[in-house]
């Protein structure tokens, strides 16, 4: 403020009143009772939205409330920013400690303990790592000794006096900000009232003393923590948590956890790609299709334009297949599927110790207030039935929302189905392209025909996949908009539900195409006898996989998607947009991006994070992690380097978050929670849902399943020698449908009578000719058992690991237990004192001694430090 001590807690920003506004509007809206001028500041503002001096009128109601409450306003309609006014808000400290109070804020009392650890085996190697790991702990960590820790107690008033004062700074900012928040805010701000409304960074919010470091708060956060040369020390999440508020606070708290997880899954992968790259020599089947003696000709791989072609040309091909479908791939996926139960584990006693450590334990969410569009569909309601039924309740019913729920079901189908028209456009793009490139003159067009296809396929999925996203967004907020939900938890639950189903289609049906469908109704014989249905399709032969199977190609796609999203979306667009958009502010406003430092001298801290974007919630970040989720997850068994690309994102992510949230966006409304909510149910669907695609990628992707039954079963000596010629069936040249026969049937110098494609299926010269084998149906009853046995095994393996894991930690739920029995000890020693008080007639000083004897520690000595806990 002007007068240099009261500290600015608030801002709302608003549009300059223009002069000469009508009285007559003013007068009128006098005359409205209480109870109506109420409803209509929060939810009738659409009225007046044309009228400044109308929307004056209400911003004036508004702060007289606000003075009311005992908040204290200064306005600046003067500020360097032109045709914009700040209203700066103050809250006292009484009106501070009743809102804390009404809250059930738990802070720390006075009283500390000491924490008292096991002296076993595991502690002392816990010991020994934390001392391990000392250097990659952010520099200013507190000198307190981390056994001993503040007894923590729901604020009163009536005990204030228990409370360590040093930790009031909590109460400043956050019931400062929720208490605007249930305040009617919101609806001012949709209705144009109000342009902003946000707390500053708080540049003035220095470290106590005696800390590490004497700076400010914000400066801090940037230099330790949105800084990409500490991207290897582990997050100050305590200085997250007090800075912006438990909810942004566990954000990084699970983003860290689950980066630190990624570490030990990449380093699997590795060594199963490894082992691909230093057995690719010993394998046997792609040995067979290198060998210079191999003389298999096959049959053409589209109609027309392509010819026949040698086995041997597929060598390259073969061999980079080996790289990710090997013996190892199958120990991988059970890897990553206890990996994930273990991660969701590990992360539900993180959440119960950061609980416990932010005195969350017992935390009840505070009442959801109505929501504006929520209340304005009440009020239509009502005014639609008769005077007589205007003093009942009303709300939403079912029947209410019937056609939004009509229209949600439709739209989200409709959506669906666009998904899947483009990924029928990119298939006709892929069958045009080949046989586009197959009548090239270019002897090197031709002989990467293969490569050429798969790669520009998948990079139009992936524009397709980045421009759908945006797309998809935007229309799940409409869907839900339509819905009126009740509270800004319903609205912001079923928008996230809403957004990962379209962007989960959007990203992985290409995926799911490529490993599931692609080739499974398209194999050549198919083509040339009985069941033309299935592979002709507007006169286009459906796609088939190359020789050494789909998983190669559905390594390219899944690798040019993930690494495309993290690069361009989750890291280009966050640092590009939000920079775009603040020059774009400047420039509006008049403030030419070329006077940048000298405005930045001369302006407030107010009218400085006026210029920053505005906060847009948490719902994008995690989205973008749970699809990284997926992509680790869901098709690990195609491509095992995928968690090593995923570590390398989030190391990069972290900071990059960090930064955004320091430097780029206005400082949050800070929000309490225990846990990560519906995200946790959405992580926990993926990974059990993972465990089923794996199994299904492994047996009908891959050729595990058909090379283990032709050793087994088939192999005349238990090798794999003869397993390609095994694999592929005959067809007789003469038995090509008129018209779609080769051009160029003399490409190899001789002509051909027969050739070989891969499937099970009788020879031409047998009585059943191009019938499905009996070795088919072997191979589908083991690679169905496999399924079975595969997903049952990883699940009873994931409810053990569920089952042997406790979700609250021992010293945590001790910790727990010993706090309430010390809580209970305080208060009665402070009602004996109160008794001794009444009973004799000593001083006030005489009580504060004699409460300060009753309440001292037992501890340590050291439990009183001289250093504060910054964190708490």
């Amino acid at each position: 403020f002007q007068d240099g001590q009261r500290k600015v807690d608030y801002v709302l920003t608003y549009h300059m009143k223009k002069p000469g506004g009508s009285r007559s509007g003013r007068q009128s809206m006098y005359m409205l009772t209480e109870r109506a001028v109420a409803r209509s500041l929060r939810f009738l503002g659409d009225a007046f939205n044309g009228h400044e001096d109308q929307k004056a009128f209400r911003r004036e109601e508004f702060e007289g409330k606000l003075r009311d409450m005992g908040l204290e306003l200064e306005k600046d309609e003067d500020a360097n920013v032109s045709g914009v006014g700040f209203l700066k808000i103050h809250a006292p400290w009484n009106v501070l400690c009743r809102e804390a109070e009404f809250m059930k804020l738990k802070l720390p009392t006075k009283k500390v303990y000491e924490v008292k650890k096991s002296r076993g085996v595991v502690e002392k190697i816990s010991t020994l790592i934390s001392k391990i790991l000392e250097p990659l702990h952010p520099q200013f960590e507190e000198r307190q000794p981390k056994n001993i820790k503040h007894l923590s107690h729901t604020f009163s008033r009536e005990k204030q006096h228990l409370q360590e004062r040093r930790t009031f700074f909590k109460i400043s900012f956050l019931s400062v900000n929720v208490f605007f928040f249930c305040a009617g805010i919101t609806s001012l701000l949709g209705s144009g009232v109000y342009t902003a409304a946000y707390p500053l960074h708080d540049v003035s919010d220095k470290i106590q003393p005696h800390t590490y470091y004497n700076i400010c708060l914000d400066e801090l956060l940037y230099e330790e923590w949105a800084n990409y040369s500490v991207f290897y020390k582990y997050q100050p999440i305590g200085l997250v948590r007090k800075y912006f508020g438990e909810k942004i606070g566990l954000y990084f708290a699970w983003l860290g956890l689950y980066t630190q997880m990624l570490i030990p899954a990449s380093l699997v992968g590795i060594i199963v790609f490894l082992y691909g790259c230093a057995t690719v020599n010993d394998d046997i089947p792609s040995m067979e299709i290198c060998h210079p003696k191999t003389n298999i000709t096959m049959c053409p791989q589209c109609d027309q334009v392509c010819s026949y072609w040698k086995l041997s040309t597929a060598c390259g091909t073969a061999r980079a297949s080996h790289l990710f479908d090997n013996p190892a791939t199958v120990f991988f996926s059970i890897f990553m599927a206890l990996w994930a139960a273990m991660f969701m584990e590990h992360w539900k006693r993180r959440q119960m110790r950061l609980n416990y450590e932010w005195d969350l334990t017992g935390f009840e969410d505070e009442e959801d207030h109505p929501r504006a569009e929520y209340e304005f569909r009440v009020m239509q309601k009502s005014m639609r039935k008769d005077r007589k039924s205007q003093h009942k309740e009303e709300k939403l019913t079912c029947q209410d929302r019937l056609p939004a729920y009509m229209t949600n079901i439709v739209m989200m189908l409709l959506m669906i189905g666009v998904t899947f028209a483009i990924l029928f456009g990119v298939i006709l793009y892929r069958i045009s392209m080949k046989a586009a490139l197959h009548m090239s003159s270019s002897p090197i067009t031709r002989n990467n025909v293969q490569l050429t296809v798969k790669t520009t396929a998948a990079i139009i999925n992936l524009v397709v996949i980045l421009i759908l996203d945006e797309v998809y967004g935007a229309f799940a907020r409409w869907l839900t908009v339509l819905e009126a939900p009740k509270t800004e938890k319903s609205f912001e639950e079923r928008l996230i539900f809403k957004t990962f189903i379209l962007k989960f289609f959007n990203a992985f049906t290409p995926i799911i195409y490529i490993a599931f469908f692609r080739g499974r109704y398209g194999s050549f014989f198919f083509f040339f006898y009985n069941f033309l249905l299935y592979n002709i399709l507007f006169s286009y032969r459906m796609e088939e996989c190359a020789h050494g199977g789909c998983l190669m190609e559905l390594c390219i796609q899944l690798s040019i998607t993930m690494l495309g999203k993290q690069l361009i979306q989750n890291n280009l667009f966050e640092i590009g947009v939000p920079k775009l958009k603040k020059l774009i502010r400047y420039i509006r406003s008049k403030q030419g991006a070329f006077q940048e430092e000298e405005r930045q001298k001369k302006l407030q801290r107010y009218e400085i994070d006026h210029f920053l974007e505005p906060f847009g919630g948490l719902t994008p970040e995690y989205m973008e992690m749970i699809i990284q989720f997926g992509f680790v997850t869901l098709f690990v068994a195609s491509f095992p380097l995928a968690p090593l690309f995923a570590l390398l994102n989030n190391i990069i992510e972290i900071r990059l978050d960090a930064k955004k949230f320091v430097a780029e966006l206005r400082r949050p409304v800070a929000a309490r929670a225990q846990d990560i909510g519906i995200w946790y149910n959405i992580l926990r669907g993926v990974a059990k849902v993972a465990v089923i695609i794996n199994a299904f990628v492994i047996s009908f992707t891959s050729d595990f399943i058909p090379r283990m039954v032709y050793q087994y079963m088939y192999s005349p000596d238990g090798s794999m020698h003869g397993f390609v010629n095994h694999t592929l069936s005959y067809f007789n040249t003469s038995h090509f449908q008129e018209g779609k026969e080769t051009m160029d049937p003399l490409l190899l110098g001789y002509p051909v009578d027969i050739c070989r494609y891969k499937d099970y299926r009788e020879p031409p010269w047998s009585e059943t000719p191009y019938e499905i084998s009996k070795e088919f149906w072997t191979v589908l009853a083991v690679r169905l058992a496999f399924v079975i046995v595969f997903q049952n095994v990883v699940m009873l393996m994931n409810d053990i690991v569920d089952w042997l894991i406790p979700d609250i930690p021992k010293d945590t739920s001790l910790q727990i237990h010993k706090e309430k029995i010390l809580l209970v000890d305080l208060f009665m020693k402070e009602e004996q004192c109160k008794t001794y008080m009444h009973q004799s007639t000593a001083s006030p000083s005489d009580y504060d001694h004699c409460c300060r004897s009753k309440n001292s520690t037992a501890a340590h000595p050291r439990s009183r430090p001289n250093n504060p806990n910054i964190g708490s």
